[in-house]
């Protein structure tokens, strides 16, 4: 996973894709999205409840319709972006915090584990 997400990384820095300013807004949208399932993948991995295909599955579906809702929205001219700001930023902080709160709980049962011996 890790190594996978270094190589998007690495290709998204070497290969200079353009898209027109027009679809912007929905490839931010999509962009926090896939954020989402990125750092919900990373809070399972360290839970040892990854899978590859939950991860794809969710990565697509959430940045599809991400940007489906913010296209319907524009087409009805009701603001259904402030949705998927809400749901997925929501997200990305639970996850983020779920994620330190692990990393805080390894480190304390390293630390008790170092004063035991």
């Amino acid at each position: 996973m890790i190594l996978g997400l270094i190589l998007g990384l690495i290709l998204g820095l070497v290969l200079h894709i353009s898209y027109p300013t027009a679809y912007s807004f929905y490839i931010t949208m999509a962009l926090l999205a896939a954020m989402d399932s990125v750092l919900g993948a990373a809070k399972a991995y360290m839970e040892e409840k990854y899978s590859t295909l939950i991860f794809l599955s969710g990565f697509l579906v959430n940045a599809l319709f991400a940007a489906l809702l913010v296209y319907l929205g524009d087409r009805l001219g009701v603001p259904l972006y402030y949705a998927v700001i809400l749901v997925f930023g929501g997200r990305l902080f639970q996850n983020l915090s779920e994620i330190r709160h692990i990393f805080i709980a390894r480190w304390r049962a390293r630390k008790n584990h170092d004063k035991q011996q």
